[in-house]
C-alpha cells in the first residue's frame, strides 16, 4: 500500500510550516487561503519528506514547489521539460521579487557562469534545469557545492515509456536520490492514470513518498464532441460556426493530426477575418517561437497547431481548445484540454471526429516499430478516448473514471448532458453493414462499402461485379452519412477492423460473428445532432467571451475593466514581460470591484504581493483615480 499523506511530525512543528506557507503566500503571491491540498503538500516538503502530487492543470501545482523553496534553506531545484515553460515561470516568479533564474542552452557562456556562481553562494530562490543538464556529471558536481532545498520534478509523467510524452533523461532522475539522499523530492504531473502513477514511483524511487491524488475535474471546461464529416457539414466549417458563435473574440488552440491540415484551417479562419497562426515542427524554430510568443502576449490570437504545440502554453485565458482529430490518448486529450480556462472562468473543449482519425491512428500503431507490448498499450488507450467519444452518458464522469474517480454524479456540463442523444436499435442495419464488408471480400474500406449498400452506380462496383451482390442496394433508404456513421461506430467497438498496412479496407473482427448470426443486439448512437455545440443561456455565453470587454467580469465596471487592461499590457511592455505575469484577469475584475484608493487596499486584492504593489501599483491606483474623478 502506498503510503498516506498523513503528518509524521509534532502538531507545532505542522502548524509552524503552514504559518510559514501561508506568510510567503500572502506576502510573495499575493493570496489569502490555499486550494485542495496544497497545505498539506507544502507541509510535507518544508518537514524534508517526498511527496507524489497529481493535480489538474491550473489546479496550483507551482505553489506546491515554489514555496517550500522560499522556507526552506537553500535553492529548490525545479526539473522542467521545456525551454520556453521555465523561461515564462522564472519570468514571472521574478516579477513576484523572487530570486530565480534557469539553466538552459539559450544562455552564453558567461550567463551560465553567472548563474552557477549565483547558486553555489546561496543568492537564489529557485533554478530551473532540463532533465538532460541535470543528470550530466557536471552539474550534479555543482549542486554538490550548493545548499539545496528540494528537488521538484515537473510533468513526471514524462517518465513513462507507455505515455505520450515520453522523455527517456526523466528515468535517469532516480541518480538524485542516490546523489542527495538528504534532499526532498516532488513529483508532479497533471496527467497520469494508475499505471502511469506506479512508473513513476518506481522510477524516480518514490517508494515511501507521500500521495496526494487531487480531483481530475475541470469544472469550468465545458466538453463537447461529435462525429465530423458523418452529419453536418465538413468539421472545418462546424469549427468555424463554434467560434463565431461561442467565441467571437477570444483566444483559442486548434489541434489537427496533420501539417497541411494546420495550414488550411489556420488559412480559413484568416479568411473568416479572424488571426489566426499556424504552428507545426515543420516551421523554422524562430516562426515557432515568434507564433508562441504572440499567442502567449495578444488577446484574441487563434493557434492552429499540432501537438508540437504543447507543453510550456501557460496561457490563464485560453477559452476553447478544439480538436479537429482524435488525440491518441485519453491522457494527451485531458492534457490539452487542459489548456482552457487555466483561469477558473468558463472554457470549452470542442472535438469532431470522424471515422478516417480512427483507422489512422490504429494505422500508425500497427505501422510503428515499437514492441508488440507497445503497440497493446497504445491501441488499449486509443479504444478507451473512442470510447470516451462514443458513449451516450455524462463526459466528464466517463474523462473522471478513467483517472479512477467513480461515483461521480452527472456534470451537466457536456454536450451529452445538456442534449441527451438517443440510442437507436440499429442490429438489423449493422448485419446489413457487416455482410456488405464480406461479400466484397474485406478488401474496400468505408466509403466503398456504403456506396455498395446504397446502391450507389461507380465504375469500380460494376467492374468487380458488386452491383451483382444481394447487399447491393440493401440500405437505399438509409442516408449515405448514417451508413459511414454506423460503420464509424461498428470500428470504434470493436465489431470491424483496419487494415494495419495502412489501405484502410474493413474486416470482420471475432466481436462481428455473433451479431451476424443474430446473437446480438446493436445500439447506434443517434448522430443527428449538426454540431457538438449545445445552446447556453446568453449570460453563460457572456461569461465565457468576457475577456472581450470586460464587463460580466468587472459586474458592470466595464470601462474602468478595460481600462485596467490598457495599463496591465503598457506596463508588461515596459517590464519586458508576458501580461498576466503582471496580474491575472481575476486581479482586475477585483479593483474594478473593490475601487481600491491606496496602496494598503492594495494588499486586500488576490493576486497582488507586496513586489507587484510596490512596482505596479501606483500605475493600477491610478486607472482607478481617473475614472473615479478622485
Amino acid at each position: 500500500m502506498p503510503p498516506a499523506a498523513t503528518p509524521t511530525k509534532s502538531v507545532e512543528v505542522e502548524t509552524a510550516a503552514a504559518e510559514a506557507s501561508r506568510a510567503v503566500l500572502e506576502r510573495v503571491f499575493g493570496y489569502t487561503s490555499f486550494r485542495g491540498r496544497q497545505s498539506e503538500i507544502l507541509s510535507t516538503l518544508i518537514e524534508g519528506r517526498d511527496a507524489l502530487v497529481l493535480m489538474p492543470t491550473g489546479g496550483g501545482k507551482s505553489l506546491c514547489y515554489q514555496i517550500p523553496a522560499l522556507v526552506r534553506p537553500g535553492t529548490g531545484i525545479v526539473v522542467s521539460p521545456l525551454i520556453a515553460l521555465m523561461q515564462d515561470q522564472v519570468a514571472a516568479l521574478r516579477e513576484n521579487g523572487v530570486r530565480a533564474a534557469f539553466l538552459n542552452s539559450t544562455l552564453d557562456r558567461r550567463a551560465q557562469e553567472t548563474v552557477e556562481r549565483q547558486l553555489v553562494a546561496g543568492e537564489l530562490d529557485l533554478l530551473y534545469v532540463a532533465p538532460e543538464r541535470l543528470v550530466q556529471d557536471r552539474t550534479l558536481s555543482l549542486l554538490g557545492r550548493a545548499q539545496v532545498s528540494l528537488f521538484a520534478i515537473d510533468e513526471a509523467h514524462c517518465v513513462s515509456e507507455w505515455g505520450h510524452d515520453f522523455r527517456p533523461e526523466y528515468r535517469q532522475l532516480r541518480v538524485l536520490v542516490e546523489r542527495f539522499p538528504a534532499v526532498p523530492r516532488i513529483a508532479l504531473t497533471a496527467t497520469a492514470d494508475e499505471r502511469t502513477r506506479e512508473e513513476i514511483v518506481r522510477e524516480l524511487s518514490l517508494q515511501d513518498a507521500a500521495r496526494f491524488v487531487s480531483s481530475f475535474d475541470r469544472p469550468n471546461i465545458r466538453y463537447l464532441i461529435a462525429d465530423a464529416g458523418d452529419t453536418g457539414g465538413s468539421p472545418r466549417e462546424r469549427l468555424w460556426s463554434f467560434i463565431a458563435r461561442e467565441h467571437p473574440t477570444n483566444a483559442g488552440i486548434v489541434y489537427c493530426l496533420s501539417r497541411k491540415m494546420v495550414e488550411e484551417t489556420a488559412a480559413l479562419l484568416e479568411r473568416k477575418g479572424r488571426r489566426a497562426l499556424a504552428y507545426h515542427a515543420g516551421l523554422d524554430a524562430e516562426v515557432r517561437r515568434t507564433t508562441q510568443e504572440r499567442f502567449l502576449s495578444e488577446d484574441g490570437l487563434i493557434v492552429v497547431a499540432t501537438v508540437a504545440f504543447g507543453m510550456g502554453i501557460d496561457k490563464p485565458d485560453v477559452r476553447f481548445v478544439a480538436h479537429l482529430n482524435l488525440p491518441k490518448s485519453i491522457e494527451a486529450y485531458y492534457q490539452e484540454t487542459g489548456r482552457a480556462g487555466r483561469d477558473g472562468d468558463p472554457a470549452d473543449a470542442w472535438m469532431a471526429y470522424g471515422i478516417q482519425d480512427v483507422i489512422q491512428l490504429r494505422q500508425w500503431i500497427a505501422q510503428s516499430e515499437a514492441s508488440d507490448a507497445f503497440k497493446a498499450v497504445q491501441r488499449g488507450k486509443l479504444d478507451k478516448l473512442i470510447g470516451l467519444a462514443e458513449m451516450a452518458t455524462c463526459r466528464r464522469q466517463g474523462l473522471l473514471a478513467y483517472f479512477g474517480e467513480s461515483g461521480t454524479s452527472a456534470c451537466g456540463n457536456c454536450d451529452n448532458c445538456m442534449e441527451p442523444p438517443r440510442s437507436i436499435d440499429a442490429t438489423e442495419l449493422a448485419r446489413m453493414a457487416l455482410s456488405a464488408v464480406y461479400r466484397t471480400g474485406q478488401r474496400f474500406g468505408v466509403q466503398y462499402v456504403t456506396d455498395v449498400i446504397t446502391g450507389t452506380r461507380d465504375e469500380r462496383i460494376v467492374r468487380n461485379g458488386h452491383d451483382r451482390l444481394s447487399v447491393y442496394g440493401i440500405g437505399a433508404s438509409t442516408p449515405g452519412p448514417q451508413w459511414k456513421a454506423l460503420l464509424r461506430q461498428l470500428v470504434a467497438l470493436g465489431y470491424l477492423d483496419v487494415d494495419p498496412e495502412g489501405h484502410g479496407s474493413l474486416t470482420l473482427s471475432e466481436q462481428a460473428r455473433p451479431l451476424l448470426r443474430g446473437e446480438a443486439q446493436f445500439l447506434l448512437r443517434d448522430t443527428a445532432r449538426a454540431s457538438p455545440a449545445p445552446k447556453r443561456s446568453r449570460a453563460e455565453r457572456a461569461a465565457a467571451r468576457s475577456n472581450g470587454d470586460g464587463a460580466a467580469h468587472a459586474g458592470g465596471k466595464g470601462d474602468l475593466y478595460a481600462l485596467l487592461r490598457v495599463a496591465r499590457s503598457r506596463l508588461a511592455k515596459e517590464a519586458g514581460v508576458l501580461p498576466y505575469m503582471i496580474c491575472h484577469d481575476r486581479t482586475l475584475t477585483e479593483i474594478a470591484g473593490k475601487r481600491p484608493k491606496s496602496e494598503t487596499d492594495l494588499h486586500g486584492i488576490s493576486g497582488l504581493g507586496a513586489t507587484k504593489i510596490a512596482r505596479y501599483g501606483q500605475a493600477l491606483l491610478e486607472v482607478v483615480r481617473r475614472i473615479d474623478g478622485g
